[in-house]
């Protein structure tokens, strides 16, 4: 199941006032001042640049006409003025864009968010332009990406199962226009094609948490993933039930065998055509397409949504799509693993023991800490394979939404490579804070009886998303750099749609893994 149908995107130097377009969208920063005795408007709306002839065709009073609309400017907001043969658009769409920032354009997540909200409120309109604030120049990058990047997620559509018409659901956008100083420049063009590569990419990745669970499996949601790579020209690698016994991959093993949907680990591989820059990257996801939690079973209040449990293994699988597409200059490697997390006669159970991939040996205290089980063997297996960098998501704990809300991850693993997340995350607006492995955490998951617990010994949840990390630092080689991104809340959106996140699955860190990838590439 896949999104109806993805937006184009192309770049223009008109005029945005004589643009042959469905809707123009301009930006509005919020209102200043007190509040007017006369009018009762709250002081004074400021149109952002990139507005300049629509409101020249208004005689000056479009913020004026805006604010009696209800407009204030405020981030995301957005509100519809019929122009009535002012401009040759029949429609103008304020999107807020908060303060107007000191002498700067506004950040590139602001217009991002903007572009998404404005796109999916004119859903219906075939062909839409964003005369937005670019910066004059080389440095406008960022912000153009932002845009491109927003326009293309905020029209994303989940195709869904619904069997009858919907008369009041209305088609995505079909075609945006960038209004940009210069559109045959080369740089401009390029961060077009990227944007479409990335946003490409993340919609599969919402699409792959979107698909209702009885149908993407382990085994089916392995072909999808490997379909998809294959048709990316990426070097694809599928152990079944069959081969992940003989390889010794307990933690996957243990984790699938209460389904009679077996397990599956997905090995991509992209491979630069110059030979790269020498370093490896390894990326690693989460793949549990349903968690009911297995014998320690979870409540059934929002197990529903326990589809999304393999998000990050989506995000990784689309991540490595996107790096196909834009052939950065370092190889990658990436694994999935896949199992579905069920009670039944054949479940493993708290008290077992299981042998990991690296020989580690694991008492299993909870089966609902399902994850960081097949993580750890994927894991293992990206360093037996040999790597100088390893990212890895998953929606692993509660605890992270607890302790970092909805939009913000948390990451775990070397310092300098937490760092680098923080900023990549920062500049792409899928913000993670890095959080300590204390020693005090690995003392609590002592085991009587093996290597290490699977979770606190005594059952105490106190640091819980710390427990997750200590975990899986066990099964990586001292050799390795790396970084555990836990994205248990920010990898699905369960509310309204709000900038350019739909409800449902967000696509987070495909962004982040990409960026990090090319940020790797070029500096090492």
């Amino acid at each position: 199941m896949t999104s109806p149908r993805t937006t184009n995107l192309s770049l223009v130097d008109t005029d945005p006032a004589e643009l042959a377009v469905d809707a123009i969208v301009i930006g509005l920063h919020s209102q200043t001042g007190e509040q007017d005795a006369t009018s009762g408007l709250a002081g004074t709306l400021l149109l952002a640049s990139g507005a300049e002839s629509i409101a020249a065709a208004f005689d000056g009073k479009l913020t004026e006409t805006l604010a009696l609309l209800g407009a204030t400017g405020g981030p995301g907001e957005v509100v519809k003025l019929a122009t009535l043969g002012t401009v040759t658009a029949p429609l103008v769409v304020a999107v807020g864009l908060g303060p107007e920032p000191s002498g700067a354009a506004p950040a590139p997540e602001t217009l991002r968010r903007a572009a998404g909200a404005a796109v999916r409120a004119l859903a219906g309109a075939p062909k839409v332009a964003l005369a937005l604030p670019l910066p004059d120049d080389a440095d406008a990058t960022a912000e153009l990406r932002a845009v491109a990047e927003g326009a293309l997620l905020g029209g994303y559509r989940f195709a869904g199962y619904k069997t009858r018409p919907q008369p009041t659901r209305r088609e995505p956008v079909a075609e945006v226009l960038i209004a940009v100083p210069d559109a045959g420049d080369a740089g401009a063009q390029a961060e077009v094609t990227r944007a479409e590569a990335v946003a490409g990419a993340v919609r599969t990745s919402r699409d792959w948490v979107n698909t209702a669970p009885n149908e993407l499996r382990p085994p089916s949601f392995a072909d999808a993933v490997a379909d998809a790579a294959r048709a990316a020209g990426l070097d694809v690698e599928v152990l079944d039930e069959t081969a992940l016994v003989a390889g010794g991959y307990g933690g996957i093993v243990a984790v699938g065998q209460g389904s009679e949907a077996p397990p599956r680990l997905v090995k991509l591989t992209y491979t630069p055509r110059s030979g790269g820059n020498g370093k490896r990257v390894a990326l690693v996801g989460k793949g549990i397409t349903f968690d009911t939690g297995g014998i320690s079973i979870k409540p059934a209040q929002g197990m529903w949504e326990m589809k999304s449990d393999m998000a990050g293994a989506a995000a990784v699988g689309a991540a490595m799509l996107a790096i196909a597409a834009l052939k950065p200059s370092v190889a990658v490697s990436a694994y999935l693993p896949m199992a579905e997390n069920m009670p039944s006669g054949t479940s493993y159970r708290p008290g077992d023991v299981i042998t990991m991939f690296n020989g580690k040996r694991v008492e299993v205290l909870n089966t609902d800490a399902e994850g960081r089980m097949v993580l750890g063997d994927a894991m293992a297996r990206a360093c037996a394979d040999g790597t100088d960098y390893l990212f890895e998501t998953s929606t692993l704990t509660g605890g992270q939404v607890i302790a970092l809300g909805k939009r913000m991850a948390g990451v775990m693993g070397t310092p300098e490579l937490c760092e680098r997340v923080q900023t990549v995350g920062d500049a792409v607006g899928e913000p993670a804070w890095p959080m300590p492995l204390p020693d005090d955490v690995r003392k609590g998951m002592e085991s009587d009886v093996a290597d290490i617990s699977q979770v606190n010994a005594g059952m105490d949840r106190a640091g819980h998303m710390l427990q997750g990390g200590v975990f899986l630092r066990e099964f990586v080689t001292d050799d390795v750099a790396w970084a555990h991104i836990d994205i248990a809340g920010p990898g699905y959106h369960s509310g309204e749609p709000t900038g350019y996140w739909t409800k449902g699955g967000t696509g987070v860190p495909v962004r982040t893994l990409v960026q990090l990838v090319e940020d790797i590439a070029t500096n090492g």
